[in-house]
């Protein structure tokens, strides 16, 4: 039995660029009437000069014939005036074009990085990136340039059309045979382009992947210098670079050259249309059927003909180039609508964005139920049917061997990952999307290999936060005695993910930022790992004295788990047992295990 192949996948160029365009009609329709009249003036400007040449060839046989020249004069003079005159006119409407240009290239980039970026932050369920960051940049900065780019062609046809056809008609007044030659091989090369498209899309992708397989392996590099050096692997990695190198250096080789293959051809049917003007128009002149301004009319008019037939072969290849670039977008959002990209939203370019103000919650927490939560890795670990409560201003400690489904449960509740199933309650009300609901001023969570951004230490602790909470925030995540330490105190640069600063540093600083944030349960990954028993102490402490906290803390240290209300023990992804630590010293065989483990 024979399966009939999958229907072909619509081509979206069209409807997304359309709805792209509307965007804001009154600009893009004004780019077009300005671009319009500057490209589609040359035409006037030519028929001025030749008009020059008629009314100088007019008044040289005039002359000849021993009749007055003052008329012919004055009409070649006139001529030359309306000359002069539009190419002013020309220079104006360049500046004025341009200007009018940059606002809708710049307005049409926010727009599609804005509707990227909203989307990967605030969609519902969790958002799992398909490929690596460096492929995500790419996509935001190539094929975000890639899709306003396109605007170029639409902004430029209307007045090319208009250019192309006042110019074959003047030409074809002239003499349409010559004319008909001329266009014959021009019309050939847009064929031409429209067959290689196939070629035009593969290698463009390839390029694409390449290039973020190149960038994404040297941002991982970076990370893990360390690493590298203790294992001595640095000609090993640098040879694997070489290689990625190599194999985008062949994908870019590729994309270029075929780009000008096509330029190239252009070019090449330029010099023939040009050829056969100057061989056919010199016979034709030295005959007597074509005057010197007929001539030069042919002359100032073909080689931009001949550039705009170039402009619609180019133009196909663009758009072939910018459905790539949607293709790749839509792939990084996923589930996303067809046309998220491309949705109409302020972007504010010429004001100040409102400021969004965040109000709490008219129900603070209470009581936070985990029912039957499931959630597996695509490698089939995870946790299974997990449930369990935690009660306003308790400390809850979640502990468990590694592998033992801690962290996955962790992520799973606040969204971080899939689910397979299970619910989750806040107060009662069932939390339908965790990982929009479970931010401040709900819930904060810091991981356990936080991130940081290169910036201050300040600026990476408020990160949007009042800067009155500033000072607690430091002072509960213990990070004061540092900061002489640290030369520049909070205004110390912390560089690329942190790496100036120490382990124990790095998770502090992520400590003080959720800190600093309002919210009503917070979510530590065992965020002491990297700490000294006094300082985990004070930590621990200083959130019981200071804040009525609500903690939900994995870890297997001594200091959270003497200090816990109640204690989570995970083994091989299930909850095997819960209560204090007194209850499970004396009940748990597991807990025993880990609490003489951690002696």
């Amino acid at each position: 039995m024979t399966t009939s192949p999958p229907p072909p996948a619509r081509d979206l160029t069209f409807p997304l660029s359309r709805r792209l365009f509307t965007y804001d009609r009154t600009l893009f329709v004004q780019n077009m009437l300005l671009w319009g009249a500057f490209h589609a003036s040359p035409a006037l400007l030519t028929l001025a000069v030749s008009q020059v040449f008629t009314r100088l060839e007019a008044a040289d046989k005039l002359g000849a014939a021993g009749q007055p020249l003052t008329p012919a004069i004055a009409a070649a003079w006139a001529a030359v005036g309306f000359f002069a005159l539009a190419r002013v006119f020309r220079w104006g409407l360049f500046y004025w074009a341009l200007r009018s240009w940059i606002t809708l290239w710049y307005t049409l980039n926010a727009l599609v990085r804005r509707n990227l970026l909203a989307y990967l932050l605030t969609a519902r369920g969790s958002r799992v990136l398909p490929d690596t960051p460096a492929e995500v940049v790419s996509r935001f900065r190539d094929d975000v340039d890639d899709v306003a780019g396109y605007v170029e062609i639409w902004v430029d046809g209307l007045g090319i059309v208009v250019f192309s056809l006042f110019a074959v008609f003047l030409m074809a007044r002239v003499d349409p045979v010559i004319t008909l030659l001329v266009c014959t091989p021009l019309l050939l090369m847009v064929f031409f382009v429209q067959r290689l498209t196939p070629t035009i899309r593969a290698y463009r992708r390839r390029m694409r992947e390449a290039t973020a397989r190149v960038t994404d392996f040297i941002g991982e590099t970076f990370g893990a210098v360390g690493a590298v050096k203790l294992a001595g692997r640095e000609e090993q990695m640098v040879a694997h670079l070489r290689a990625l190198g190599e194999t985008r250096r062949h994908a870019a080789l590729r994309d270029v050259l075929l780009t000008e293959l096509i330029r190239g051809v252009n070019t090449n049917m330029v010099n023939i249309a040009v050829g056969l003007v100057l061989l056919l128009g010199a016979n034709k002149i030295r005959g007597g059927g074509m005057s010197v301004g007929d001539f030069v009319l042919f002359i100032g008019l073909l080689p931009r003909l001949t550039g705009s037939m170039a402009f619609f072969g180019d133009a196909i290849a663009r758009h072939r180039r910018t459905g790539v670039s949607y293709d790749r977008m839509n792939r990084l959002l996923q589930d996303a609508p067809e046309d998220q990209t491309v949705q109409h939203h302020p972007i504010y370019l010429n004001s100040e964005a409102p400021v969004i103000q965040s109000e709490l919650d008219a129900h603070p927490l209470q009581e936070l139920r985990v029912k039957g939560l499931t959630a597996r890795h695509p490698g089939g670990a995870g946790v299974e049917d997990v449930s369990f409560n935690v009660q306003r201003g308790e400390f809850v400690v979640v502990t468990g061997r590694i592998g033992s489904g801690k962290t996955t449960l962790v992520r799973a509740l606040l969204g971080l990952m899939p689910r397979q199933s299970g619910q989750i309650y806040w107060n009662g009300q069932e939390v339908t999307d965790p990982a929009t609901f479970l931010v401040p001023p709900h819930c904060a969570y810091t991981a356990q290999l936080p991130n940081l951004f290169s910036d201050s230490l300040q600026e990476n602790i408020l990160t949007g936060a009042e800067e009155a909470r500033l000072g607690r925030a430091v002072r509960l995540a213990v990070l004061e005695p540092d900061l002489q330490q640290l030369g520049n105190g909070l205004s110390t640069e912390v560089g690329a993910r942190g790496v100036k600063l120490s382990g124990g540093q790095l998770q502090r600083a992520a400590v003080a930022r959720m800190l600093a944030q309002h919210a009503d349960l917070l979510v530590f990954d065992d965020v002491s790992s990297a700490l000294d028993a006094r300082t985990e102490a004070q930590l621990w402490d200083g959130l019981f004295t200071e804040l009525d906290a609500t903690c939900l803390v994995i870890s297997h240290r001594h200091a959270a788990l003497s200090r816990a209300d109640r204690i989570l023990v995970m083994e091989n992804g299930k909850l095997v047992a819960e209560g204090t630590l007194e209850h499970l010293l004396e009940t748990s065989a597991e807990m025993r295990a880990l609490w003489a483990e951690e002696e």
